[in-house]
């Protein structure tokens, strides 16, 4: 092995101790994951791509209360290999349309206690998944207890990882909320930088390929996992919540009467184009629940605690904001916090009755806390049981309201993930759509449920808003963005501001800030500008956000490099729009191949020579060379 002077010594040695491996190929054939048992009966698996080590000899294995699978294993079975076919359609993701084919295998290994535990594996053309199953009767409570699952990588590859924010801190203990910044190109191994491990999606380069790390398939039966904090060797390791991360008095790490069911845990991999055109995160979740498709309206939304802040939650504010909406020819205009007292239900429904004239439709913001935080913004403890849940949808969808942001959630832990799922399937029910705020990462839940709209997990637009280091540093914030929370889940950035933004020197361009309206993702887009803001703005700029399409049928990456540059193609329809933006502190001048577009000629929309100004010109299909200023952006046309 001519590379094993740069592999740690613990994974040479479980290298050499490999019994012959299973082998699982995609079905193109380029990736290929070898499952094995040791000689000790450890349960190891390692990934290639075109025969390169991507995913070097990793370990596997559960410890359950009275079972463990984490050593002594044996192999008792080994299926067929099984096509998985799955067809999928997403209104608020990169494609609409979405095909599924993979290739499953399912181990089933045997502990010294005779205790049987399945690991499925699947390899696809854009990476591999795998999760683990246990059904044996005999233990009749399942209850996880740790995971030997990890992702050992050579230690020349670089990461790009945010630290997951330690439990019950914040402002007034919201955290977790996967609301940090992203640490760039740090050497494989670093340990977290507040302890408490980084969260998912987690992005990696080694050798000439990228991985991103996630999971799917989350029913409220298992919580949420993290990277660990420590990664010795380059070996990154599942981690639990922390105890705090839980719904008062509920449960923290999973456990089953039934089968024990864990998430997918999905290693996507492949180019950077593979990785932002990927769709595994919701391949891998389950299929829509049964609900009122008609309900389903992805749209743009107006939404004044953006710049306004609190002040602006009164009737007036609102009905000016509606106003801007339908202006806009934007769908939905968002009520945030302390609505209950300083607008209330009665002038709530007169405020929908005015936006519905207007062809606009009202979301309302509700915090989710019970006794987990300290916020005191209301209406609060509102959702805590179904009955609660019932009455509040129903008396929403009677006065007209068409969907709830929810905000302040406690973290991972099981119980907290259930009210989740039990919030969305309750507001299914009663037709409405969600926003989680103050959240964690979606995890696919966008494709089980579809009225999720959008999260934020997502250091968002309102951070740029607190103070001035958080704005200096969006550019390169936000331009990590396509590559890692946003891969597959939709988020709820809350972009565009065109305006100035009280008390802080704005870092980005307009262009910077148009190309974000594109570039991200959200089932509903909330747009952080304000009428005053967008006043001065150019025709070809307002008209470009008015025709905007509410969601896309495809992507296609152009050119990228997590935190400096991104510029993607999505199309509606027949419609193709190209964006990009430069989050380096110089001009970057590209070379675009548009041939794709097939002869179109469209209009670009980039920077002007002034820090606010704009510029517009023709441009046709084929290929393109376009400078981006320094923070700066473009959106280009083509119908």
């Amino acid at each position: 092995m001519n590379a094993s002077c740069r592999i740690p010594l613990a994974i040479i040695a479980l290298l050499c101790a490999q019994a012959q491996a299973a082998t699982l190929s995609s079905p193109d054939r380029r990736i290929k994951v070898d499952v094995s048992v040791s000689a000790n009966g450890t349960l190891s698996y390692a990934v290639t791509r075109d025969g390169k080590p991507v995913i070097l000899p990793s370990p596997l294995g559960l410890t359950l209360q009275g079972a463990d699978f984490g050593g002594k294993l044996t192999v008792a079975a080994e299926s067929a290999v099984r096509p998985v076919r799955d067809a999928y359609e997403l209104a608020t993701a990169k494609k609409r349309r979405i095909s599924y084919q993979a290739n499953e295998q399912t181990y089933t290994v045997r502990n010294a206690a005779g205790q049987t535990m399945e690991v499925v594996f699947r390899a696809s053309d854009d990476g591999i998944a795998f999760r683990y199953a246990v059904r044996d009767p005999r233990l009749a409570r399942k209850q996880f207890v740790s995971e030997s699952t990890g992702f050992a990588f050579d230690p020349q590859a670089k990461a790009w990882l945010q630290p997951m924010a330690v439990a019950q801190t914040g402002w007034s203990n919201t955290n977790p909320s996967y609301e940090e910044h992203y640490q760039r190109e740090i050497p494989v191994g670093t340990p977290s930088t507040l302890g408490a491990g980084w969260v998912f999606p987690a992005l990696f380069r080694t050798g000439d390929t990228w991985v991103a790390l996630t999971e799917a398939g989350m029913d409220g039966s298992f919580h949420a996992s993290r990277l660990a904090s420590q990664s010795l060797g380059g070996v990154y390791r599942l981690a639990p919540p922390a105890a705090a991360e839980v719904f008062t008095k509920g449960g923290l790490l999973a456990e089953s009467r039934g089968d024990l069911l864990t998430p997918w845990r999905i290693v996507a991999l492949g180019t950077l184009k593979t990785l932002v055109e990927s769709t595994l995160g919701t391949d891998l979740a389950a299929p829509a629940i049964a609900i009122d498709q008609a309900r389903i309206q992805p749209g743009h939304a107006a939404w004044s605690w953006a710049l306004l802040k609190d002040d602006g939650t009164v009737f007036e504010v609102q009905k000016r904001f509606v106003d801007f909406a339908a202006d806009m020819k934007w769908d939905y205009a968002l009520v945030d916090a302390d609505w209950d007292r300083k607008i209330g239900y009665e002038k709530l429904g007169e405020l929908v009755r005015y936006a519905e004239a207007r062809k606009v439709g009202i979301l309302v913001w509700y915090n989710s806390s019970g006794d987990w935080n300290k916020t005191p913004y209301s209406p609060k403890s509102a959702l805590l049981t179904p009955a609660q849940r019932q009455k509040e949808f129903a008396r929403l969808r009677e006065l007209g309201v068409k969907g709830v942001k929810i905000d302040f959630f406690a973290g991972d832990g099981r119980s907290m993930i259930a009210y989740y799922v039990d919030i969305l399937n309750d507001a299914a029910k009663a037709g409405l759509l969600v926003n989680f705020h103050g959240s964690t990462l979606p995890r696919g839940w966008s494709r089980t449920y579809p009225n999720l709209m959008t999260a934020e997990a997502v250091r968002g637009f309102e951070f740029a808003t607190f103070g001035q280091r958080d704005q200096d540093a969006v550019a390169t914030h936000a331009a990590m963005l396509p590559f890692t929370r946003n891969l597959f889940d939709p988020m709820d950035f809350t972009p565009v501001v065109f305006g100035d933004i009280p008390k802080i020197k704005r870092a980005t361009r307009n262009g910077f800030e148009l190309a974000q309206s594109v570039l991200f993702l959200s089932g509903i887009q909330h747009f952080a500008e304000r009428p005053e803001g967008m006043a001065g703005v150019p025709p070809a700029v307002k008209t470009l956000l008015q025709d905007l399409p509410r969601s896309w049928d495809d992507v296609r990456f152009i050119d990228g490099y997590p935190g400096r540059y991104a510029i993607l193609a999505r199309r509606s329809g027949d419609s193709w729009y190209v964006a990009g933006f430069n989050a380096d502190d110089s001009e970057r001048s590209f070379d675009l191949d548009l041939s794709f577009l097939a002869g179109r000629s469209g209009t670009l929309v980039t920077d002007g020579k002034g820090e606010r100004s704009f510029a517009d010109t023709a441009i046709r299909a084929g290929k393109n060379r376009i400078t981006i200023q320094a923070h700066g952006g473009f959106v280009a046309v083509f119908k």
